[in-house]
């Protein structure tokens, strides 16, 4: 599945981000876990020089429901466009986890945050609260658009960003694990 999304920091408070995005539909609270791997034997899921992630593979707990994935990543002009997500739910997280360790992965990082997702007719608005990274707004598309809508996607992203009325940062040109893993040095 294509996904393409715009993260950006909030500046504003948590309080007063929850208030703004309020006018939509509220979905809930979930505290979720992610867990990034790398391949000592492969380079793909390891960053490249400058700390980029190009292909990602992630296990995840998010309110009771266990999942894996595998990402690719798009870009245009060095920018981040969109990600290639194959998912799919998994029985058990901890042997799940035995498994990838017995493959020989390795932990590459650890996100732990508390999501609060909001949609609207046309996105999926999550207000992430990232334990030792910050707190951010997160944007996807809800319906699927054809490669060459792509930009066009995100610009309409963007617009729906400025028109909030909340204090943000610049647009993040990375995914959370490569925000943490630069954090982490």
């Amino acid at each position: 599945m294509k996904e393409i999304e715009i993260l950006v920091e909030v500046v504003e408070s948590k309080q007063k981000a929850l208030k703004i995005l309020d006018q939509f539909e509220y979905k809930g609270i979930k505290k979720t876990l992610d867990i990034y791997f790398h391949d000592p034997l492969r380079k793909d899921l390891y960053p490249d020089v400058s700390g980029r992630l190009n292909a990602s593979f992630r296990i995840r707990q998010k309110a009771g429901i266990n999942s894996f994935a595998y990402k690719t990543d798009h870009f245009i002009d060095e920018k981040w466009s969109h990600s290639d997500e194959f998912e799919t739910v998994i029985n058990d997280f901890d042997i799940t986890l035995q498994i990838i360790e017995k493959l020989g992965l390795k932990e590459l990082i650890r996100i732990d945050n508390e999501k609060h997702t909001f949609v609207s007719s046309d996105y999926e608005i999550v207000l992430e609260d990232v334990k030792d990274l910050g707190l951010f707004i997160e944007v996807e598309k809800l319906i699927q658009v054809s490669d060459d809508k792509v930009m066009e996607t995100k610009e309409e992203i963007r617009l729906f960003l400025k028109n909030l009325d909340l204090l943000l940062g610049e647009e993040q040109n990375a995914g959370k694990p490569e925000l943490m893993l630069k954090r982490k040095g």
